[in-house]
């Protein structure tokens, strides 16, 4: 008589990976948006006694002047923009892919 088979098979890894991105993508996402809040709401501060055509933004949280000739003045520069933006869909996405693993290995 041969003993039962054990499962052999070992028990698929959790997505601590995943999860240490998102979070050190947050990270990044919390600290570019610091970054344009402070350059908006402090720096620029002044911006709309000396401007005429004044935009304001909400998210990213931006406050620039434009002038006649058709420069800004206090606008946030792009490449924060693209970080704040690339960081906010990576979190996004490493979250829900390491939430969606960690549902699957708790349902076997």
């Amino acid at each position: 008589m041969t003993p039962p088979e054990q499962d052999t098979e070992a028990p698929p890894e959790r997505p601590s990976l995943l999860w240490g991105v998102s979070f050190a993508a947050l990270g990044v996402f919390l600290l570019t948006w610091a970054l344009l809040w402070l350059n908006a709401y402090v720096v620029n501060d002044d911006l709309p006694n000396a401007c005429h055509d004044l935009r304001r933004q909400s998210f990213p949280p931006e406050v620039a002047c434009a002038s006649f000739d058709g420069t800004i003045t206090g606008g946030n520069p792009g490449w924060l923009e693209a970080l704040f933006l690339a960081s906010l869909i990576t979190t996004a996405l490493m979250g829900t892919m390491a939430a969606a693993i960690a549902m699957a290995v708790r349902r076997r």
